[in-house]
């Protein structure tokens, strides 16, 4: 009988974010992302310059865990998430720390999208979940062997999640998803009446 095994493999980390400790107030966490989104002014120019239907804080804050101490709590369990995940990727960091170099903001409206891309200077990025309507978009993976596969005929429609040229992830309300920075991913339409509010992050190697 032929052996054939996964070789490669691109791992995508799921959790509740409370795994590591107390349960994060949702409500007060989306009231505080409101709070911030509506006198960040700055990141309200800087979303309608650049295109991005909604608001982020991505361009605009860099200090969300002192701006509201729900924001610190958020980080403290980042932080055991990532490191769960790290060992989990067989990292061999060499006496240095994934450490957290930037969280934002996001919250899109009916209709909005979030383009493919990935997250060229970090090591793991990830989301955390706050407000999820129904109707709001998953979260869209790309297979990063993709462009490479020219000649290679499409998959059938039943077939095994990890044989996809795409995964669609549907996340709930105060999960954490994380992977691994150079993976290509995407926001598809978020087709509710009612706002999608996450908060995106990443982790660099220092």
């Amino acid at each position: 009988m032929a052996d054939i095994k996964s070789l490669f493999v691109t791992r995508l980390y799921h959790a509740k974010l409370s795994e590591f400790g107390d349960t994060v107030d949702p409500g007060e966490l989306e009231a505080s992302c409101w709070s911030i989104a509506q006198d960040d002014e700055a990141g309200q120019q800087w979303s309608e310059d650049n295109g991005y239907p909604g608001y982020t804080s991505y361009a605009s804050l860099t200090d969300l865990g002192w701006r509201f101490p729900i924001f610190a709590d958020v980080i403290k369990l980042l932080d055991a998430h990532v490191a769960a995940f790290a060992r989990d990727l067989a990292f061999d960091l060499d006496g240095r720390a994934l450490k957290l170099e930037d969280i934002w903001i996001n919250i899109l409206p009916e209709g909005g999208i979030h383009t493919s891309h990935i997250h060229p200077h970090s090591v793991i990025s990830g989301t955390t979940y706050v407000a999820m309507p129904d109707g709001a978009s998953a979260l869209k993976l790309e297979d990063p062997r993709l462009p490479m596969m020219m000649a290679a005929p499409g998959r059938v429609k039943d077939a095994p999640e990890e044989l996809r040229a795409f995964a669609y992830i549907a996340p709930e309300v105060g999960d954490v998803l994380l992977w691994e920075s150079w993976l290509r991913h995407e926001v598809p339409m978020n087709m509710s009446e009612d706002d999608r509010i996450s908060v995106s992050f990443n982790y660099s190697w220092q």
